[in-house]
């Protein structure tokens, strides 16, 4: 990787709240950072939110933010809170955590 491209690569925490656990949500967070090429891991909290580190561009991390404000079909999105992370040396697949 070029090092002008490790530079402009930044990182995200969103965390969701809605109607936005057991419906998917997590399996289309999935889906949406495969196509957008985007690193990092989603998962569930006990709080009832849906939780999103997501690593990649400035551009990457604006199509993934207007995709979890829409969500999957069957789930609601109240809210979406991001903020900035620290970007994680060598982290370049998504995955689900935590997924039972």
């Amino acid at each position: 990787m070029a090092s002008t491209e490790k530079s402009t690569a930044q990182a995200r925490r969103f965390v969701v709240r809605g109607r936005v656990q057991g419906v998917g949500f997590r399996w289309f967070v999935e889906r949406e950072a495969h196509i957008l090429g985007i690193a990092g891991w989603v998962r569930n909290n006990s709080d009832s939110t849906v939780e999103v580190l997501a690593q990649g561009t400035r551009d990457q991390l604006s199509g993934l933010r207007s995709r979890l404000r829409e969500g999957p079909r069957a789930a609601r999105v109240d809210d979406v809170e991001e903020s900035e992370a620290e970007p994680i040396k060598g982290l370049s697949s998504f995955r689900i955590e935590g997924a039972w």
